[in-house]
């Protein structure tokens, strides 16, 4: 159990009542279009019947949802029954007069609660919000709802998650959980990425090879580097169903991927006459953009449909995601088969091969009742007038697709792609950098600037992505999703009014118990304690001055130096602290209402940890911006550790070391694998030979190519972590430090997990 979960479960039975000012203190996300307070209240407690029309299966469904939450998270068990509403009750009932197919009323008085809507959809997020009504805290049983009205509907109509279980696989039970994650953020629209270089996961009874060789690839074993694993599975058809049925229960529409003309290396290792050379290749383990294309024959363009025929039998969606993107043409270009081909379809170039290729897939979809959905690339080569557009790349797909008459929905990377970490803590899991924080999330707007009342209207929405090439666990994957997927579920829903930062914070508590309730791994990024000061003046005086603030600048923070764990009782932080060294602050975050916002969080204060930097506290050397945080091995199925590695360059910089009196160095070091496909990037990979055998860490002063104060030789044993200790040559002063890892570049990749500089005797003769 995370340090955070248990914190919240502890929270739960000490969660005070909250004052409930005005009609912005209701614990809902996403915001309702409208809502009004009301004097009074009505206590729902396990007498209170739950009232359905007979014979209104939807309704029906609704109720026993609402039964199934309150149960779970309130301890109460309502009853449902069919008749017509009398009495004291909460009734659901339908109401012609509501236009949105997802619109509802809620109305709450002393005399009862009642839920209207005109369609099943309505009825049902009816009910979501009731409960979060009825959940306003941790606390159990009998529970008084504010007299209110709720009139409500959503701003956009695709409101969007997208799983991808190619490069790393979820159950069925994990995905259950995830799609229920959505119905309580009234997102309905479930992207699911079956197919990449990594894995096919769809089982095709047509083409059984597909899941036979594609869903397998072989990776690296967890206790040795020179042991193969084979990592992988599928979905069958049952379990596909399965899935699908669960979705519609909650009013989520899954809308495959199969991803085309690139990202095709697990197809063409199961069939290899669908590729570009005739050749197989393995299921590829790297991740990144890999060179392997369909081909554009005939029995390949058959092959795809009749894939399509399985994949619409399982999937009602109308949207069929076909990709792409990232298809790097150099196979294309280099067949004198697919130039022939280009030459008799008369077309200009690979982009527009791409564009026609899409086209006939988008012909057929059309003509079985469904349409095409692609990754804004297809923009490039000109696309078929029914196909919509994922803008992918920033705000521009949208722009242009909007402008050309496309409907588009908005999925811009980094912003909405959460394998992006939420902050640049060092104990943040594995990802990518920069951060994407809470607050970038939330001020995200769907419709971009440039376009016109009557282009804006083609944005159907937005939609958050789970990229999991470093998200190997569920675990991971929640830690990713939550709570930025409260700040999507609001953008999505709610009317630009109504969205405000402050106010979304002071609803979150609430939400963090209802995360805690139902044992999500929800980040504490935002709210997690910073600890500023200035280290080298700590060193130089004895004494460090603290400030503490949090990522979301939100909470109360109270600490301990003591040793003992903050609470509610701990010293309130409100002004810069002073520290006698040596010591260890704790601090964690806390609500207005008690419960707790963060994990509680230690900074020791003394001279070895002031002299000693985390991997996620060194920064790239110039030339690169490009991060991942890594963990040891691909498949990893734990969080810890991580380390911050530039892939293009082995160099990492110690800012403002304090050199005075430190005699040697210690870095603890890792080798991790290299998988990663860059395709054109791979001349962008910067290499620093070595000057032994197996390379060596150097350290330079101040710039990379200033003074070399020690060489490390790297060892090897092949050990995947390893500690290298040397002496310096003597300086005086603050300088950054240069860590430069000289390897092939064909090798594998090493990172480091902590520097950590030792005073002492100075040596006089510290060669390099």
């Amino acid at each position: 159990m995370s340090k955070l979960r248990l914190l919240l479960c502890l929270a739960l039975c000490s969660v005070t009542a909250f004052a409930q000012a005005a009609d912005t203190r209701v614990e809902l996300i996403p915001m309702p279009a409208q809502l009004t307070r009301a004097d009074g209240s009505f206590s729902v407690n396990e007498q209170t019947p739950i009232v359905v029309p007979p014979g209104d299966a939807a309704a029906l469904h609704a109720a026993n949802y609402l039964v199934g939450l309150a149960e779970h998270s309130r301890g109460l068990s309502l009853q449902v029954r069919e008749s017509p509403a009398t009495g004291a009750a909460i009734t659901l009932q339908r109401d012609a007069s509501i236009n949105n197919r997802e619109g509802y009323t809620l109305d709450v008085t002393p005399k009862g609660i009642r839920i209207a809507a005109r369609d099943d959809a309505g009825l049902f997020y009816g009910a979501v919000t009731l409960w979060q009504l009825l959940t306003p805290n941790g606390r159990r049983g009998e529970v008084s709802v504010p007299s209110l009205h709720i009139r409500d509907e959503p701003r956009f109509s695709w409101r969007g998650m997208m799983l991808d279980s190619s490069r790393h696989m979820q159950s069925v039970e994990e995905i259950e959980g995830l799609l229920d994650q959505m119905a309580a953020h009234k997102l309905n629209s479930f992207h699911w990425h079956l197919t990449d270089d990594q894995g096919w996961r769809i089982e095709i009874k047509r083409y059984p090879e597909l899941t036979k060789i594609g869903a397998w690839r072989d990776g690296l074993n967890e206790q040795s580097d020179q042991s193969p694993q084979r990592y992988g599975g599928f979905y069958t058809q049952d379990q596909i169903r399965h899935i699908v049925a669960y979705a519609a229960e909650r009013q989520i529409t899954v809308v495959p991927e199969i991803d085309l003309p690139g990202h095709a290396q697990a197809a063409v290792a199961s069939y290899p006459e669908l590729g570009v050379t005739g050749k197989r290749p393995p299921v590829s383990p790297d991740w990144g953009v890999n060179p392997y294309l369909y081909n554009v024959d005939d029995p390949t363009l058959r092959f795809v449909e009749n894939v399509l025929d399985e994949v619409m039998d399982l999937f009602p969606s109308t949207y069929i995601h076909l990709g792409g993107d990232e298809a790097v043409k150099d196979q294309w270009q280099a067949s004198s088969a697919i130039q022939a081909k280009m030459r008799a379809l008369g077309v200009k170039d690979e982009n527009a091969l791409q564009s026609w290729f899409m086209g006939q897939l988008g012909t057929y979809l059309n003509q079985h009742g469904r349409r095409l959905l692609g990754w804004d690339e297809i923009l490039e080569g000109g696309l078929p007038a029914s196909a919509t557009v994922m803008s992918w790349r920033g705000s521009k797909g949208a722009i242009d697709a909007a402008r050309q008459g496309h409907d588009v929905v908005l999925s811009a990377a980094p912003d909405l792609y959460f394998d992006n970490v939420q902050s640049d803590r060092d104990d943040e899991l594995s990802g990518r950098l920069p951060p994407i924080s809470l607050a970038k999330v939330y001020g995200l707007e769907a419709v971009p600037k440039e376009l016109n009342a009557a282009q804006a209207k083609h944005v159907l929405g937005l939609q958050a992505n789970v990229w999991t090439e470093h998200l190997p666990t569920i675990s991971h994957v929640q830690h990713a999703l939550f709570p930025r997927l409260d700040a999507v579920a609001e953008a999505a829903w709610s009317p630009v009014a109504k969205r405000n930062w402050s106010n979304f914070l002071s609803r979150l508590p609430a939400q963090f118990v209802r995360y805690g309730q139902q044992n999500i791994n929800v980040a504490d990024s935002a709210f997690a304690p910073v600890f500023e000061l200035d280290r080298n003046a700590a060193l130089a005086s004895g004494k460090a001055r603290v400030t503490l603030t949090n990522q979301a600048k939100y909470g109360a923070l109270h600490y301990t130096l003591d040793g003992s764990t903050p609470g509610l009782n701990s010293p309130l932080y409100s002004k810069p602290l002073d520290v006698t060294m040596p010591g260890v602050l704790k601090v964690a975050t806390f609500a207005a209402d008690g419960s707790a916002l963060s994990a509680s969080r230690q900074r020791a204060l003394d001279t070895d940890s002031l002299l000693g930097r985390n991997s996620g506290e060194l920064v790239n050397c110039p030339g690169s911006d490009f991060t991942l945080r890594l963990q040891p091995m691909p498949d990893a199925t734990s969080q810890a550790p991580a380390y911050n590695v530039n892939i293009f360059d082995a160099c990492r910089l110690y800012r403002q070391a304090r050199l005075d009196g430190v005699a040697s160095i210690s870095v603890q070091a890792a080798r991790l694998p290299r998988n990663y496909a860059l395709a054109h990037e791979a001349k962008l990979v910067k290499s620093h030979p070595a000057s032994t055998p197996h390379g060596e860490l150097l350290v330079h002063q101040g710039n990379c190519d200033g003074p070399l104060l020690t060489t490390l030789p790297l060892p090897g044993d092949g050990s995947r972590d390893f500690t290298l200790e040397g002496p310096l040559l003597p300086r005086q002063g603050v300088h950054d430090l240069c860590l430069i890892f000289t390897a092939p570049t064909n090798g594998p990749l090493y990172a480091i997990d902590k520097v950590t500089l030792i005073p002492g005797q100075v040596a006089k003769a510290a060669k390099p």
